[in-house]
């Protein structure tokens, strides 16, 4: 099947699942494509798409501390709470497993299971409110998985 046919689909999936981020991603590739701009442009995504995506995610992340909304007090009490010690610890969890996703991905060539990760995060949006970040850490979960079973 043609990548113009299998982005048509993964956008028409997106589109009725709700999962609008994967559709305005899945507009912009098909946009590129369809301009003749995909051999120019893709090779760039490629490199350096997970890098400037997680920039712009931190950043929008840390925007309430940039702009003062959380101050050094609400920190110090977020970490003298049991929640945010567990949110500590789940966040070094989560991100030692995207960082295995993303070698899992990239550096070791499994990135054929990306229409599996994409389809499994379209269904979560429209069936039970998700949102569609979670890839690398699918990915991270599923490199631990494949190694279990392939020892």
């Amino acid at each position: 099947m043609s990548s113009t046919i299998i982005l048509l689909l993964i956008l028409a999936v997106s589109i009725f699942g709700k999962a609008n981020s994967v559709a305005i991603a899945t507009c912009g590739l098909l946009m590129l494509k369809l301009l003749g701009l995909d051999k120019y442009v893709y090779p760039f995504i490629e490199k350096n798409g997970m890098t400037l995506g997680l920039i712009l995610l931190i950043a929008a992340i840390m925007i309430p501390i940039a702009s003062g909304s959380i101050t050094a007090e609400n920190i110090k009490s977020v970490f003298t709470s049991w929640i945010g010690i567990v949110a500590l610890v789940l966040s070094f969890l989560t991100t030692y497993l995207s960082g295995q996703g993303l070698k899992y991905l990239t550096v070791q060539g499994h990135s054929d299971v990306m229409p599996a990760m994409i389809l499994g995060a379209v269904a979560a949006a429209a069936f039970s409110g998700g949102v569609p970040v979670g890839p690398l850490i699918t990915s991270g979960m599923l490199a631990l998985v494949a190694k279990m079973i392939h020892k």
